[in-house]
């Protein structure tokens, strides 16, 4: 049993990735705070939905860029450094978001600061995946990605909460307020940190530098291959566009059912990080991958056929655990097969797939609901999924082959 549950031991034995964590843990709920404030004040001053797709839309085309030369920068310079920059800067961005609000609110200044506030995000989240596996070594790495990663969804799950709270006491501007006191004590885990230059030496900072990480990928098929099974299961299936459709279409548009539409995947995932401990044993983490993929792909189908509530949220809450695993699987792969040399390249690619990937298949998700029913575009998302990953098995053979725990650096 105790091969099943959630591995501790990096919190236990590595007191500099424990206060990173902790801090982590703080800051996510955070920018959860911030993410509800912003739609939730674009909406009220618009009254529009598509007001707040927009905003998805502007923020996006920063994210991808910025975040594909990230990876360039994060392996160009002192990743600590960059760190403390982006995580001040994050802080400065929270803050202005509270004096917008104090001053009676402005779609500009939201607008505005939440393209800086990709472009940040571009630049840090890179650098943040490379650290786990400096400080944690190969051996603690798996374990550590469970770990960030049941950080992440515990910040799904409470920071949404929280935030109606704060809203209702005190409007938005509390929401950015607390999200740039978590960005402090984010910065203070990574002031302690030691200095984390690139192994080997600083890459060239030049743009080109980006294709040495999509080379890197297409002559890995393992790592290739887990960044499209990624791809491929969000692009072609996600479920959080069409859960409004949904609610209206079967339970009355009741809101509080579709709150818990929108947290079932989170509780999920937050269950499956607690019996997570079997990843660390895993001599081939892609074939996982492929399956918690096809689970994924399942599991939405599933709810779009689920006869009432119960089922639906069983169904998501398996598709969610799934998704789940297999960020901790893919990025298992991926950083067990890079050089450290590339792992900021290697992370910025990682980030523009979890980015980019969900966002087109919300927008799938959408379009064929409204061109059918919420059923159907759930149904036909999940089962594109499993064929899709079933293909990618038969044709990348190297990703259910055995990984190396020591990435050469070539």
């Amino acid at each position: 049993m105790a091969r099943l549950l959630l591995d501790v031991t990096p919190l236990r034995t590595v007191p500099a990735f424990r206060r990173l964590w902790l801090g982590a843990t703080l800051s996510g709920v955070g920018s959860q705070l911030t993410t509800f404030a912003v739609t939730l004040q674009v909406f009220r001053t618009t009254g529009s939905s598509a007001a707040v797709g927009l905003l998805a839309v502007t923020t996006l085309v920063p994210t991808l860029v910025v975040g594909l030369l990230g990876g360039v920068v994060a392996d160009s310079t002192d990743r600590r450094r960059l760190l403390l920059a982006t995580g001040a800067a994050q802080t400065l961005v929270s803050l202005a978001l509270v004096g917008q609000a104090l001053a009676g609110g402005s779609l500009t200044a939201v607008f505005g600061l939440s393209v800086v506030s990709a472009v940040l995000s571009g630049l840090q989240v890179p650098a943040q995946r490379t650290v786990a596996p400096a400080l944690l070594g190969a051996a603690l790495l798996p374990s550590g990605l469970a770990l960030t990663q049941t950080s992440f969804q515990l910040a799904l799950v409470g920071g949404p909460s929280l935030a109606g709270l704060l809203t209702a006491a005190g409007g938005v501007r509390l929401c950015y307020l607390l999200d740039a006191a978590t960005f402090l004590a984010a910065l203070v885990a990574v002031w302690r940190l030691p200095a984390l230059p690139p192994a080997g030496g600083a890459a060239r900072r030049r743009p080109a530098a980006v294709l040495d990480g999509l080379r890197f990928a297409r002559d890995r098929p393992a790592v290739g291959g887990a960044l499209l099974s990624d791809l491929l299961a969000t692009a072609l299936a996600m479920p959080f566009s069409v859960l409004p459709a949904l609610t209206a279409a079967r339970f009355a548009g009741d809101p509080r059912v579709l709150g818990l539409l929108g947290s079932a995947p989170a509780v999920g995932g937050v269950l499956a990080m607690g019996l997570s401990g079997f990843v660390r044993h895993l001599e081939r983490p892609g074939r996982a991958l492929l399956v918690t993929g096809t689970v994924w792909g399942l599991g939405l189908a599933a709810a779009g056929v689920a006869p009432g509530l119960p089922l639906v949220l069983a169904a998501l809450a398996v598709a969610g655990a799934a998704d789940t695993l297999s960020v901790v699987l893919r990025t298992t792969v991926v950083q067990l097969s890079t050089p450290d040399r590339l792992r900021g390249r290697l992370s910025s690619l990682e980030y523009v797939v979890g980015v980019g990937g969900p966002q087109l298949g919300n927008a799938r998700g959408g379009l064929v609901a409204s061109l059918t029913s919420p059923a159907t575009s759930l149904v036909t998302g999940g089962l594109a999924v499993v064929v899709a990953l079933a293909l990618l098995a038969g044709g990348c053979r190297p990703l259910s082959a055995a990984l190396p725990r020591d990435p050469a650096d070539t």
